[in-house]
Protein backbone atom coordinates (compact mmCIF):
# COMPACT_ATOMS: atom_id res chain seq x y z
CA UNK A 1 0.00 0.00 0.00
CA UNK A 2 1.44 3.39 -0.97
CA UNK A 3 1.32 6.41 1.28
CA UNK A 4 -0.78 9.21 -0.33
CA UNK A 5 1.30 11.88 1.43
CA UNK A 6 4.72 10.46 0.53
CA UNK A 7 6.50 12.28 -2.31
CA UNK A 8 6.49 10.61 -5.69
CA UNK A 9 9.59 9.81 -7.74
CA UNK A 10 9.21 13.04 -9.76
CA UNK A 11 9.78 16.25 -7.88
CA UNK A 12 7.12 18.92 -8.26
CA UNK A 13 8.00 22.54 -8.86
CA UNK A 14 5.86 25.61 -8.28
CA UNK A 15 2.46 25.37 -9.98
CA UNK A 16 2.31 21.58 -9.87
CA UNK A 17 4.76 21.10 -12.76
CA UNK A 18 7.48 18.49 -12.64
CA UNK A 19 11.07 19.73 -12.63
CA UNK A 20 11.61 18.43 -16.15
CA UNK A 21 8.63 20.48 -17.39
CA UNK A 22 9.88 23.56 -15.54
CA UNK A 23 13.36 23.17 -17.05
CA UNK A 24 11.94 23.15 -20.60
CA UNK A 25 10.07 26.44 -20.15
CA UNK A 26 11.88 29.61 -21.16
CA UNK A 27 11.08 33.13 -20.14
CA UNK A 28 10.80 35.94 -22.73
CA UNK A 29 14.10 37.26 -21.39
CA UNK A 30 15.76 33.90 -22.10
CA UNK A 31 14.41 33.98 -25.65
CA UNK A 32 15.67 37.52 -26.29
CA UNK A 33 19.13 36.63 -24.97
CA UNK A 34 19.22 33.58 -27.25
CA UNK A 35 18.41 35.57 -30.43
CA UNK A 36 20.95 38.37 -29.90
CA UNK A 37 23.21 38.44 -32.95
CA UNK A 38 20.81 36.25 -34.93
CA UNK A 39 18.25 37.03 -37.65
CA UNK A 40 14.85 38.15 -36.32
CA UNK A 41 11.54 39.53 -37.56
CA UNK A 42 10.14 42.55 -35.74
CA UNK A 43 6.50 43.42 -36.38
CA UNK A 44 5.29 46.88 -35.43
CA UNK A 45 1.83 47.87 -34.21
CA UNK A 46 1.30 49.54 -37.61
CA UNK A 47 1.79 46.20 -39.42
CA UNK A 48 5.18 47.11 -40.90
CA UNK A 49 7.76 44.35 -40.50
CA UNK A 50 11.54 44.57 -40.21
CA UNK A 51 13.87 41.64 -40.80
CA UNK A 52 17.52 41.73 -39.85
CA UNK A 53 20.14 40.79 -37.29
CA UNK A 54 19.30 41.77 -33.71
CA UNK A 55 22.27 43.83 -32.51
CA UNK A 56 20.96 44.84 -29.08
CA UNK A 57 17.88 45.77 -27.09
CA UNK A 58 17.06 47.22 -23.70
CA UNK A 59 14.41 46.74 -21.02
CA UNK A 60 11.98 49.01 -22.91
CA UNK A 61 12.31 46.80 -26.00
CA UNK A 62 14.14 49.56 -27.90
CA UNK A 63 15.85 47.62 -30.68
CA UNK A 64 18.99 48.06 -32.76
CA UNK A 65 19.22 45.89 -35.88
CA UNK A 66 21.79 45.41 -38.64
CA UNK A 67 21.33 44.38 -42.29
CA UNK A 68 17.69 45.40 -41.97
CA UNK A 69 14.96 45.03 -44.59
CA UNK A 70 11.60 46.81 -44.31
CA UNK A 71 8.46 45.07 -45.54
CA UNK A 72 5.17 46.87 -46.08
CA UNK A 73 1.65 45.82 -45.18
CA UNK A 74 1.46 43.90 -48.46
CA UNK A 75 4.58 41.87 -47.56
CA UNK A 76 6.67 43.44 -50.32
CA UNK A 77 10.23 44.61 -49.68
CA UNK A 78 10.15 48.41 -49.36
CA UNK A 79 13.69 49.38 -48.28
CA UNK A 80 17.05 48.08 -47.08
CA UNK A 81 19.00 49.72 -44.25
CA UNK A 82 22.45 49.13 -42.83
CA UNK A 83 21.43 49.88 -39.25
CA UNK A 84 17.95 50.37 -37.88
CA UNK A 85 16.73 51.64 -34.52
CA UNK A 86 13.15 50.94 -33.41
CA UNK A 87 11.49 52.52 -30.39
CA UNK A 88 10.13 49.81 -28.10
CA UNK A 89 6.59 51.13 -27.71
CA UNK A 90 6.00 50.47 -31.43
CA UNK A 91 6.91 46.75 -31.23
CA UNK A 92 4.11 44.20 -31.49
CA UNK A 93 6.40 41.14 -31.42
CA UNK A 94 9.89 39.82 -32.08
CA UNK A 95 10.24 36.45 -33.78
CA UNK A 96 13.31 34.31 -34.49
CA UNK A 97 14.01 33.89 -38.19
CA UNK A 98 15.91 31.11 -39.89
CA UNK A 99 19.28 32.12 -41.28
CA UNK A 100 19.43 32.73 -45.02
CA UNK A 101 21.36 30.15 -46.99
CA UNK A 102 24.37 31.81 -48.65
Amino acid sequence: MSDPIAPSSTTEAVGGETTTEAAKKRSPSDFLKSVLGRPVRVKLNSGIEYRGVLACLDGYLNIAMEQTEEYGLDGQLKAKYGDCFIRGNNVLYISAQKRKAS
